[in-house]
């Protein structure tokens, strides 16, 4: 029996809010960021990450906010969470540094990149989600007088259908360098999906862009791995696809964008963070997910 066969529950056109599927993910993303950042040696800080929480009404990640400490596997999973949202943040940073002014975040949940990172003047950020939680988004973040750093213009779309059309009528420019982003995404797809995504990424990308992405082989993980990994009541190994797809790196490798992939220990190196030992819960985490950036040919 193959990965698929044995945890999917999806269905095809499947949808969903902030407290149900694949947007509990989202949510409990949120909460996590939240608990990074306030350590006082926090990697990255979101001020409205509690404020979705709060305004979600969900009862168990409001307790867990309200004390972290009761639940040591959302502290574990705050560890993770940091290094993970440092790295898409360095990744935007560095690519505006260059001269980027165009950033595209594909399945951006309840990110809020838009509105507390330093985007340079003239630069559009588009996020593409599932129109109820980019409603959700919007709210919370209007409700509390926020205001984005950068042109945001967010479209409501499903990245199992084709968006691109979407995209170009939002204003995208395709011929000038982009910044995608696709992070916590691709085990989210089916397989023949992820790899059209990479497609249109490509076709869509002037010389000079680039893609951060982060992704794991969840054929290499047994079920007892996956098996009690809970985001409050929705098992996570029922979200994913297993199925077939192809490598990204060597994907994006062989269309000629140079490629750098790293692993976890490497990003806690990097950024002076030490794994604590008792990160049971991540074991699998430090060697099976890859995180990657990719940088177009400057030729066109």
């Amino acid at each position: 029996m193959n990965v698929e066969e044995r945890w999917i529950v999806r269905t095809e056109g499947d949808t969903w809010d902030i407290v149900s599927s694949v947007g509990v993910t989202a949510l409990g993303v949120a909460a996590e960021r939240a608990i990074e950042s306030a350590r006082s040696d926090a990697l990255m800080r979101d001020p409205y990450a509690e404020l979705f929480v709060a305004a979600s009404g969900h009862e168990e990640m409001n307790r867990l906010l309200a004390d972290p400490a009761a639940r040591p596997d959302a502290v574990q999973g705050s560890h993770f969470m940091g290094l993970r949202s440092r790295y898409f943040d360095d990744y935007f940073l560095t690519a505006t540094a260059g001269g980027v002014r165009q950033a595209v975040i594909l399945a951006s949940g309840l990110d809020t990149r838009a509105y507390r990172l330093a985007w340079p003047a003239g630069t559009v950020v588009f996020e593409l989600d599932q129109p109820d939680v980019l409603e959700f988004k919007e709210k919370v973040l209007a409700d509390h007088g926020a205001c984005p750093a950068a042109d945001r213009r967010g479209m409501a779309a499903d990245l199992r259908d084709d968006w691109t059309a979407a995209l170009l009528d939002a204003g995208f420019d395709p011929t000038v360098p982009t910044a995608w982003a696709a992070e916590g995404l691709l085990a989210y797809l089916p397989g023949a999906t992820q790899d059209l995504l990479f497609e249109r990424i490509d076709r869509l990308s002037a010389p000079g862009s680039g893609l951060a992405t982060d992704y794991a082989w969840l054929a290499g993980y047994s079920d007892d791995e996956l098996a009690g990994i809970y985001f409050e009541g929705v098992e996570v190994r029922g979200l994913l696809y297993g199925d077939a797809r192809a490598d990204p790196d060597a994907w994006f490798a062989a269309r000629g964008w140079h490629t750098d992939a790293v692993v976890l220990p490497e990003l806690a190196t990097r950024y002076g963070r030490r794994i604590p030992a008792d990160l049971d819960r991540f074991n699998s985490t430090r060697n099976h997910v890859r995180y990657l950036t990719a940088r177009s040919p400057l030729r066109g």
